[in-house]
């Protein structure tokens, strides 16, 4: 058996003795967005120190835990903090939680993260609606033996984010009366900050916003056969645009002044996607 899908059972087969609820709908929480959980009606927690072999998160503002619970009345899944490819984890064990909640029943990921504003006409505190990814040398969590029983060998990425969730969640935003930015994410491997060299690079590529996440685990979930959609929330202009250094407590800040319109935003959302 594939080593990495050896360790996916083993850490499903944990869940199942401890956790009964079933998903519609997965959702990973970015940095200083995790307080979004606390606002669910809750049904079961589990913290990922108890599921034998799970990566652990160790950064500032992610809680480590799944959330299992109901948001507008939807049953989803909730990551309280996520696994990062500068943490150390191979790839392989960075997109692990999404692989398992696609185990768990969960059909539609909901990606969230906090990212740097690479697009001039954007400002701390937009949210930008994610239409595409570009991926700075990260390794992708495909590589090695292909797990057949999750996807295929060579899945197709043309449309990773899906059309049809992007404009459910375009009329969400309209509907909850929150302005939503649109663009290409692009993430590097952190933990370090980006140059402005490399800012003026990844605005030539077409670059809106940058971080160091979300494009890894929405290329697990595309060949897991999963519906994607993601939102960016704005923390801060990126190197060379800014004129400050930046921080992680800026991130931070951010996200803690924009989270009664996230909460909005992303609770109707979740929602029409449901009734869609």
């Amino acid at each position: 058996m594939n080593e990495h899908y050896e360790k996916l059972m083993k850490c499903f087969d944990c869940i199942q003795k401890k956790v009964t609820f079933k998903p519609e709908l997965a959702l990973i929480l970015g940095s200083g967005l995790g307080d979004y959980a606390d606002t669910m009606e809750v049904a079961e927690t589990l913290d990922y120190h108890d599921i034998e072999g799970f990566p652990v998160s160790t950064v500032p503002g992610h809680k480590g835990r799944f959330v299992f619970g109901y948001a507008g009345g939807v049953p989803i899944v909730t990551m309280q903090g996520r696994v990062h490819y500068y943490e150390g984890y191979a790839p392989q064990d960075v997109v692990l939680p999404v692989r398992l909640m696609k185990l768990m029943g969960a059909k539609t990921l909901f990606l969230t993260n906090a990212a740097g504003g690479i697009n001039r006409s954007f400002n701390a505190g937009d949210f930008m609606l994610i239409t595409d990814h570009i991926s700075m040398a990260v390794p992708s969590p495909l590589i090695g033996d292909n797990i057949d029983e999750l996807g295929v060998r060579f899945p197709d990425m043309s449309e990773v984010y899906s059309r049809r969730l992007r404009k459910i969640i375009e009329n969400s935003a309209v509907t909850a009366g929150v302005p939503l930015r649109k663009g290409v994410y692009l993430q590097t491997t952190g933990p370090q900050y980006e140059t402005p060299a490399e800012i003026r690079a990844y605005e030539r590529l077409g670059a809106d916003a940058v971080g160091m996440s979300t494009a890894i685990e929405a290329t697990a979930a595309r060949h897991a056969g999963m519906e994607i959609c993601g939102i960016s929330c704005i923390s801060n202009l990126a190197a060379g645009i800014s004129a400050n250094p930046l921080t992680h407590a800026e991130v931070q800040e951010t996200a803690d002044r924009v989270a009664p319109l996230f909460k909005k935003l992303v609770t109707q959302a979740i929602v029409d996607i449901h009734n869609a």
